[in-house]
């Protein structure tokens, strides 16, 4: 009998990972993504994640967060499944945005909120300005893999692409997933990082299954956390078998 593998799967991400049909659920609960492939591969996982995180939040958590630098060492791949939100339209800068809930008083704030959902859904039409371009995404993506080649040059890295959505929070409008996807897809080629692609499942629930993905139009139902989970097995599973990010001309892209 061989001794079950002591390395990890680190997931960095937004809620995506985490949240389903009514709301967010714990990072060891069985039925999201994450769980589903360490249950498969048969490791542990380390899910670190917040919603609303972008590119920029991500690096962030990676230079501040003790707990990833405490989880490194043992992990044997880190899967990189953020980029949605950065892609979403952003009529509102992001840094003014999340200055909203320091208003005082509630009352103020609460108006301010209300105008600013009236307004985003309506000015997201726009499909302009993004959360963040395409270009500072590739920015804080190079940032976050060469800390961790510093930290481990023998570590692979598997990227996740952005799903769709079908919010009414952002009128439904997605214009900023190819360039932000184009752009991720062609920082991982130029570093050998494999790629899962999460949009076709994405948008074949949103599409056809509407009734069971989460009302906001954002986050999924469970049985589309169970299609995820097998895209990142089928591009996750090869590079743990070789050790590489790019396992070869075969992988998944």
């Amino acid at each position: 009998m061989t001794d079950r593998p002591t390395g990890s799967i680190i997931v960095l991400s937004d809620s995506l990972a985490y949240y389903g049909p009514q709301g967010g659920l714990a990072a060891d609960d069985p039925r999201i993504w994450p769980s589903i492939v360490g249950k498969r591969l048969g490791r542990s996982v380390e899910l670190f994640g917040r919603i609303g995180w972008t590119s920029r939040d991500i690096w962030w958590a990676i230079t501040q967060d003790p707990r990833i630098w405490a989880a490194l060492p043992t992990a044997e791949v880190v899967v990189l499944a953020y980029g949605g939100m950065d892609s979403l339209p952003s009529p509102l800068p992001t840094a003014l945005r999340e200055q909203i809930r320091y208003l005082r008083p509630s009352r103020l704030r609460q108006v301010v909120r209300d105008g600013y959902a009236w307004v985003q859904p309506r000015a997201a039409h726009l499909g302009w300005p993004l959360a963040l371009p395409p270009r500072i995404t590739v920015e804080y993506l190079e940032k976050v893999r060469d800390a961790l080649v510093q930290l481990r040059p023998d570590l692979p890295i598997v990227l996740c692409l952005p799903p769709t959505h079908a919010s009414p929070y952002y009128g439904k409008v997605h214009r900023g997933r190819v360039p932000t996807t184009t752009a991720m897809r062609e920082w991982a080629q130029a570093n050998g990082v494999a790629t899962v692609d999460f949009y076709p499942t994405t948008l074949d629930e949103f599409g056809n299954h509407p009734e069971d993905m989460n009302p906001d139009g954002i986050h999924w139902g469970l049985r589309c956390h169970e299609r995820i989970a097998e895209v990142v097995v089928a591009g996750v599973g090869p590079v743990l078998e070789s050790g590489r990010s790019n396992p070869g001309p075969d992988r998944l892209t």
